[in-house]
């Protein structure tokens, strides 16, 4: 099954096989700002940067399989740990990239809430839904439950948690008015206008959210490397700060 995923992507990006092409697998959460800046690469280096974007799990079980990706962006540290145990990323190339945090969000205008074991979410919800990503595999849904857990509210509102493939499906849920609530990246919901961030999840209530980035020895191109160089550069930092991520590389 992974391996006709495998291939299926690679007839979606057929350009891995170009040389002056490279190949990105990005978290889905990070879709607007990489695609200014492949746009900006693109523009600055003549070479073409072709993302896939989808769940972060999704991406590391296709390049287990052999998936042609130069680059490799997850949204949180474990599934990059998982690919390094593996052999596949290139020695030295992997360091922490971008910060985010989560957010309780609703559709359309809302009013602020205190994010606290308090927060009435049950309440809140009534008999909707509360949109996540996949729970026990896709970053955001891992934190945002872990958040939940850790404020005692899980066990009241797994029931109603509508699961969706990836972050920016969560989202859309939301914006469509398809779920009155959700939990998503800050930096998603700055994507959106249908949808309000009305409160951020404590810092201590899941682990650190960090990015990391890496080549993978599966990449074709030999642009990657100067496309993670580039990725630390001022066009990208602007691009990542202007959606909200926090750049932790130099």
């Amino acid at each position: 099954m992974l391996r006709s995923v495998c291939l299926a992507a690679a007839l979606v990006l057929p350009l891995a096989a170009h040389a002056e092409t490279v190949v990105v697998f990005a978290a889905a959460s990070l879709k607007n700002a990489m695609d200014d800046i492949a746009a900006s690469y693109t523009e600055e280096t003549g070479k073409e940067a072709a993302v896939s974007f989808a769940g972060s799990s999704v991406l590391a079980r296709q390049i287990q399989a052999g998936a042609p990706a130069d680059v490799f962006i997850s949204a949180n540290t474990s599934w990059m740990d998982a690919l390094q145990d593996d052999g596949v990323l290139v020695d030295g190339s992997r360091s922490d990239l971008l910060g985010n945090s989560i957010v309780l969000i609703a559709h359309g205008e809302a009013k602020p809430v205190t994010i606290s074991e308090n927060l009435p979410l049950p309440d809140m919800l009534g008999d909707d839904r509360l949109a996540m990503a996949l729970v026990d595999g896709v970053p955001a849904g891992v934190y945002g439950k872990a958040a939940l857990e850790s404020l005692g509210l899980w066990d009241a509102v797994s029931p109603q948690v509508a699961q969706a493939d990836n972050v920016r499906a969560a989202l859309a849920l939301v914006a469509t008015g398809e779920a009155p609530y959700g939990i998503v990246y800050a930096t998603d919901a700055v994507a959106e206008d249908d949808v309000t961030p009305i409160g951020t999840f404590p810092e201590d209530s899941h682990d650190p959210i960090i990015y990391p980035a890496a080549r993978t020895t599966f990449g074709g191109s030999d642009a990657g490397q100067q496309f993670l160089d580039y990725l630390k550069g001022p066009v990208a930092r602007e691009a990542f700060e202007r959606q909200g991520f926090t750049v932790l590389s130099e």
